[in-house]
């Protein structure tokens, strides 16, 4: 193949620099370099599945679908909704999580443990009591687990639909693994380590999940009202229509998502792919001219 034409490199720079301002923030460029460049050792190597999973862009599917499942669980949105301020900045939320994510994935073992120790302290002051008189403490290991649980599957099945590189059972396996390492480390106790156990400790939490009115709410926000420039709306109705026809059918359910088979076997699913496609191009950064072409001109 030859050098990228210079008008479709340009639109891949243009697209690929929103996306990444959107995601990692004004300080994005600065943390990357800090995560990837500071020697030292790391807690994942190079090898390790958890960072094919989470430098995919299948990524992308995957947030979103965890957060529409762990809204379901009332405690644990009790205390997003009561404190986290994703409706006044989700774009900072976004960026504060991605940030979190980079860093205990590709970060030094320093860092990752610096990150996770901000997390614990903000978890620790994170406590209220809902509409209905439960309390909650965002430090509770039951919470914890649950986040943990639904971030770990999301990305996991998004990865194992959407990802330019799916892995083997056992792949994603090791993705549970390292998962649960950062999980102990934010004071999950006892983080499942297989893709079996995942899906049993999800099941687990079954009798506990209600669809609140915050929950709904929260649905409505996500998929319906994202604070989007219109341009970039139809792009990511896609992406909220990808997301929830992963969604397992009882969260569909309770948040009354209504979905259409078949339309997502003949749309969604290509669109999906599409969208993904198209992310990972314009987040990667064009391929080098051949010597020949650096010759010309």
């Amino acid at each position: 193949m030859g050098r990228e034409a210079p008008a479709l490199a340009g639109a891949r720079r243009y697209l690929g620099t929103a996306l990444f301002r959107r995601v990692a923030g004004p300080q994005g460029p600065a943390n990357r370099a800090r995560i990837h460049d500071t020697a030292g050792p790391r807690w994942f190597g190079p090898e390790r599945p958890i960072r094919v999973v989470h430098g995919d862009a299948s990524m992308f599917v995957g947030g979103l679908r965890a957060l529409l499942l762990q809204s379901l669980h009332p405690l644990a949105m009790a205390a997003v909704a009561a404190h986290s301020g994703f409706r006044g900045d989700p774009w900072g939320r976004l960026q504060r999580t991605s940030t979190f994510l980079a860093v205990t994935t590709y970060g030094t073992a320093d860092d990752a443990r610096a990150a996770v120790d901000r997390v614990r302290a903000i978890h620790d002051r994170v406590r209220g009591t809902t509409a209905e008189g439960e309390p909650y403490h965002a430090a509770d290991p039951h919470l914890l687990t649950w986040v943990h649980l639904t971030e770990t599957d999301s990305f996991l099945r998004a990865h194992a639909r959407y990802g330019a590189r799916p892995l083997d059972a056992d792949g994603y396996d090791g993705y549970v693994r390292d998962t649960a390492r950062v999980a102990r480390a934010l004071g999950v106790s006892d983080p499942p380590l297989t893709r079996r156990e995942l899906t049993a400790r999800l099941a687990a939490y079954r009798p506990e999940l209600r669809a609140t009115a915050e929950a709904r709410a929260t649905a409505r926000f996500l998929l319906l009202h994202p604070p989007l420039p219109l341009p970039a709306r139809p792009f990511y109705t896609v992406l909220a229509a990808t997301a929830v026809a992963s969604l397992p059918p009882y969260a569909s359910d309770l948040l009354g998502v209504p979905r259409l088979p078949l339309a997502e076997k003949l749309a969604v699913r290509p669109a999906g792919h599409a969208l993904t496609r198209t992310i990972r191009w314009a987040m990667t950064p064009p391929p080098p001219p051949r010597a020949k072409d650096a010759s010309i001109g």
